[in-house]
């Protein structure tokens, strides 16, 4: 007689809904990455689009990893289409700044300040990695030399990465309210919320 067959234990970090959710808002931002908007005037290169928002609302709900995954997948496959992968990369460190600390924040801190503190912070350093990768990475394989990018940090880099990040940050927090309690595991749901009359 054969022995039971043991159950078999799940043990992918993430639930079959939380990875359906994930693909979802990859390809959600993977399509974001290819609006285009021009922030700065004369700086045609420099656009804002709105690819991070989704792997935030995946950080905040699943975790860093989470959103770390889907905005580092959306910017390859943002990468592969055009065939660009230096832009790829830096993206990645974009992701790895912003969404990551933010992520790390609100997962200790499950509050609204939690949630604003922690997209401060990746504001802030996502600026940071962001100009330090055009000054490294975007020397390398862009502009040729630091004199042809020195003069444009404080200008434009700094000014265009703070409006990106602020934007960033804002439809976060508008479009993860909207869709937290639908997508975060039973556990970490808000309980309770008052309605708009009882707010």
């Amino acid at each position: 007689m054969a022995a039971p067959k043991k159950p078999v234990k799940n043990t992918n970090r993430w639930s079959t809904r939380q990875l359906v959710t994930m693909a979802l808002m990859c390809a959600v931002s993977a399509l974001f990455s290819f609006v285009q908007i021009p922030l700065i005037p004369g700086l045609p290169f420099l656009t804002y689009d709105p690819s991070l928002m989704p792997a935030m609302v995946c950080g905040f709900a699943f975790g860093p990893g989470a959103g770390f995954a889907v905005g580092a997948m959306a910017a390859v496959i943002h990468g592969l289409v055009l065939g660009e992968w230096v832009g790829t990369l830096m993206n990645i460190i974009a992701t790895l700044c912003f969404v990551v600390p933010a992520a790390l924040i609100y997962r200790r801190f499950h509050t609204f300040k939690g949630a604003v503190s922690g997209l401060a912070l990746g504001s802030l350093l996502a600026i940071a990695g962001s100009i330090a990768a055009n000054l490294t990475i975007g020397v390398a394989f862009w502009y040729g030399s630091l004199d042809a990018i020195l003069p444009m940090v404080v200008p434009a880099l700094l000014p265009f990465n703070l409006v990106k990040t602020i934007l960033n940050s804002v439809l976060t927090m508008v479009v993860y309210k909207a869709v937290s309690n639908l997508i975060t595991p039973k556990k970490n749901q808000v309980k309770g919320r008052p309605s708009p009359k009882q707010a």
